[in-house]
């Protein structure tokens, strides 16, 4: 069997697929990508260029909408060089973020699966979601636009996934039929608890193994829509309150999601200058491998996680699986997780005091919390665990793939 994998990053939400495929020596995966980085064995990359940068003085409604169609040109040129040397896939899998977009052009005859993460709108979603804020026709139309590549996704593929049903009530209720919910999986052998795995990171000169307070929280970025600022406004909370406690945070000073600041400015450097810390007991660590992040999320005292109703992320799945004790913001998708007092603790995403309040709460309540712990990693054992979700998710692909072969 053939198959094409496509996100403007690699390996992105398919490295276990990929695993998945390659382990059998019939079949050819080729992943498409705009990041050269990586490499996986047994993986083709193909890597698309784009022609040119989007023009800036484009209307601004169109900025989005040209980055994606300059993402999908460059991918189907790829994919056409591909295609004269007989590559020809059974099933196309690929984000919807503008690669997938013409694919149907280059190769007619192959399924298409798009991978829904996320559809804009202005009302009871992540955009309306800061406190006091109000939407302008101006943005309501650019978000009406921004949304113009999804469309044209959602019309030309064959079936669609997305991750929570949050995620799916998003899209239009005349294409919601076409997207099956699948959320990517935890790896639940890999994220377990060990109070023996002390934390220590030598190359970063942290050893926080005889700590009995430790708060975490964890992000791509350092961001609104993660609730950074609300968190180190806690932070200077829960320092005055608890003076053993050290707070790691694992993620780098950049924005993913959201606003920017100004050029030159980061809302850490930011929030360093708003909140009085004892910066001695902060430690920010970047972006960690694998072991070592796991090492901070088996040593969390409570761990805290803040979003907009916006894109779950993989880290609170993991910090659950690893039976931290979440103290997650009352939002959507959280929700669809979380049951506040079960299997983690809810709190207000704009009240840092009430955050605070909820770690003094984990610390008064030890035998409580270590069953609201267990309860954590059984949720995500029993809804999330990638040995199950896995086999569904290659099922929806085989089976796309078999309805191809039947109409040769």
């Amino acid at each position: 069997m053939k198959f094409l994998f496509m996100h403007r990053n690699f390996p992105a939400q398919f490295r276990h697929l990929l695993k998945h495929y390659t382990s059998d020596p019939n079949n050819e995966v080729v992943f498409l990508t705009a990041r050269e980085e990586g490499q996986i064995q047994g993986v083709k990359k193909a890597v698309y260029k784009l022609s040119r940068d989007p023009n800036p003085n484009i209307h601004q409604y169109l900025k989005f909408y040209e980055e994606s169609i300059l993402h999908g040109q460059a991918a189907a040129g790829v994919a056409l060089k591909l295609r004269q040397q007989g590559f020809i896939p059974d099933v196309i899998y690929g984000h919807t973020w503008g690669p997938t977009l013409f694919m149907k052009e280059v190769f007619p005859e192959s399924p298409l699966l798009c991978y829904f993460e996320w559809f804009y709108n202005a009302e009871n979603s992540d955009v309306d979601f800061p406190k006091g804020k109000q939407l302008t026709v101006d943005t309501k139309s650019r978000l009406r636009i921004k949304n113009s590549h999804l469309l044209v996704d959602l019309y030309t593929c064959d079936k669609g996934i997305s991750p929570t049903f949050w995620q799916l009530k998003q899209f239009p209720k005349e294409f919601q039929k076409k997207i099956s919910v699948i959320h990517d999986g935890v790896d639940v052998d890999y994220y377990t608890a060990d109070p023996h795995d002390k934390l220590v990171i030598p190359e970063l000169n942290l050893d926080l193994s005889d700590k009995k307070e430790i708060i975490t929280y964890v992000g791509r970025g350092m961001e609104e829509y993660r609730g950074f600022p609300e968190f180190m406004k806690s932070v200077e909370i829960i320092q005055k309150r608890r003076p053993e406690a050290h707070v790691v945070i694992v993620g780098q000073d950049r924005v993913c999601y959201g606003r920017k600041l100004p050029e030159g400015q980061s809302f850490k450097q930011k929030m360093l200058e708003e909140v009085d810390l004892d910066l001695s007991r902060v430690h920010f660590t970047g972006l960690l491998g694998p072991e070592y992040y796991r090492k901070v999320l088996r040593n969390s005292s409570a761990h805290i996680y803040l979003t907009y109703p916006f894109v779950l992320s993989w880290s609170l799945m993991e910090s659950l699986a690893a039976e931290c004790l979440v103290i997650a913001s009352d939002t959507p998708p959280v929700k669809e997780v979380i049951q506040d007092g079960i299997n983690g603790l809810l709190v207000d995403f704009y009240s840092p005091e009430l955050i605070a309040d909820r770690v003094d709460e984990v610390f008064a309540n030890p035998e409580k919390m270590n069953l609201i712990r267990k309860r954590a990693r059984e949720k995500i054992v029993k809804t999330y665990a990638l040995k199950d979700l896995l086999p569904r998710h290659v099922a929806i692909i085989d089976d796309l793939a078999k309805n191809k072969s039947s109409k040769k």
